[in-house]
């Protein structure tokens, strides 16, 4: 929208028009002006009372010639037909002043619209739409109010500030307002202070919610949530018969240095997002050439895996074959065991047998055992007793009163036995043993 265009704002005015022209003008209005309340211009007019009054008088006229007494036949004659002359005449203006009244007191209120109807100049009633009639003569429409249509409004704010006090070069507001009240309307405030009040009450609204926002976001105003503003401004209106039926901001324009300020951000705003989306791209080649690395990589470990498989089941092919010759092997050594084991038990039960018969026959010696040993033991003791050794007696405690040292017992103890026979030694068996040394 041009900075012309947001600088012209709506005028909403009242106008005078004829009849014919008020459907025109509350639709579309007059010269970029919106007009809601016309004041049609009166076609009542007291001439239609002229013929009834001549009317009335030709009748009085013809009743006073028909009462008139005249000897004369023909002066009878001259004054009946000026009589009936009179009541002709006083009749057609009846009629015709009767018409006239009746086509005058017709009023056409148009639809959707409101009329006000005054008598004297004071409020009477309130016309709906469609077709009326008007017999006093001093009963007028004084307004015709439009009532059903949205009337849209557009108020630009010039030199708004902002929070931080930058002035905004306009802020447009759009509105839709309905009258709901005719009288209320027309007689409390009327169209032309009725904009000069909508226009200050929408931008006193304008100022407060930019006063609210940071100049970097003053964009953000542009179809932003303004029902609390349509809030304010309906309890603003309510008491003049107005009701707002919607509202926006549809556009605000910044200062031209703030507007460069902004161009150079959303410059580098795009240079921004280009170079994002060639660093996505960019990642997105290299994302795609990792995976196909990571898929080649997946194959070689595939086949990697099946390389290992076969020489796992080829390793285990092999284990089974060695457990088999291992098992055939400890089933022939199980065997050659068995086979030393049962050779070697048939052997040891022979020996056992042969034993036992020992053992049968030495059980039947016994007796000749043991004669043969007592025979033996007698040979022995009889050996014995023939060489056994001759106490030898030393005396110490003599009369004379000898030598009774402990070093001569010690000499006498060591030479006895040198002194002494060696006796031969007998075995069981009744041979002679070897002498013992010492």
């Amino acid at each position: 929208m041009s900075t012309a265009r947001m600088s012209n704002r709506s005028v909403i005015a009242e106008a005078v028009a004829p009849w014919s022209d008020i459907a025109q003008l509350l639709r579309g209005g007059e010269a970029g002006t919106l007009i809601p309340v016309i004041i049609p211009k009166s076609r009542r007019r007291l001439w239609w009372m002229l013929p009834l009054w001549i009317g009335v008088f030709a009748l009085l006229s013809g009743v006073m010639l028909t009462l008139r007494v005249d000897s004369d036949g023909l002066g009878d004659l001259a004054y009946g037909a000026l009589a009936t002359l009179s009541y002709t005449v006083g009749a057609l203006l009846l009629v015709v002043g009767g018409l006239w009244w009746w086509r005058s007191s017709i009023v056409e209120i148009e639809q959707g619209t409101h009329g006000i109807l005054t008598r004297y100049g004071a409020y009477t009633r309130t016309l709906e739409a469609g077709r009326h009639y008007l017999w006093h003569p001093w009963a007028r429409v004084e307004f015709v109010v439009d009532t059903a249509t949205e009337i849209p409004y557009s108020a630009p704010v010039m030199a708004c500030p902002t929070q931080e006090n930058v002035p905004l070069r306009s802020i447009e507001f759009f509105l839709k307002f309905r009258i709901t009240d005719a009288l209320l309307f027309v007689r409390t405030i009327g169209a032309g202070n009725f904009d000069l009040v909508l226009s200050s009450a929408v931008q006193d609204a304008i100022r407060q919610r930019a006063r609210k926002m940071r100049t970097e976001r003053a964009y953000d105003l542009r179809g932003s949530d303004v029902a609390d503003m349509q809030e304010l401004l309906n309890r603003q209106l309510s008491r003049y018969g107005v009701r707002i039926t919607g509202s926006n901001i549809p556009d605000v324009q910044l200062p031209t240095q703030y507007q460069q300020h902004l161009a150079t951000r959303e410059r580098v705003a795009k240079e921004r997002t280009a170079y994002e989306q060639e660093w996505g791209l960019t990642r997105k080649r290299r994302i795609d050439s990792l995976q196909m690395d990571i898929e080649r990589a997946k194959k070689v470990r595939d086949a990697r895996i099946v390389e290992v498989k076969a020489a796992l089941n080829r390793a285990r092919e092999a284990v089974a074959q060695l457990l088999e010759e291992q098992e055939t092997n400890a089933q022939r050594v199980r065997f050659e065991i068995e086979t030393r084991g049962r050779s070697g038990l048939i052997a040891a039960e022979n020996e056992a047998r042969a034993q036992r018969a020992l053992a049968q026959a030495y059980r039947d010696n016994r007796a000749v055992l043991q004669y043969e040993l007592a025979l033996r033991r007698l040979d022995v003791g009889a050996e014995l007793a023939t060489n056994a050794p001759q106490p030898v007696v030393v005396r110490t405690d003599g009369p004379g009163g000898g030598d009774t040292s402990a070093l001569s017992t010690l000499l006498t103890a060591q030479l006895l036995p040198r002194t002494a026979p060696v006796l031969p030694r007998v075995g069981l068996d009744g041979g002679a043993g070897r002498d013992d040394e010492e």
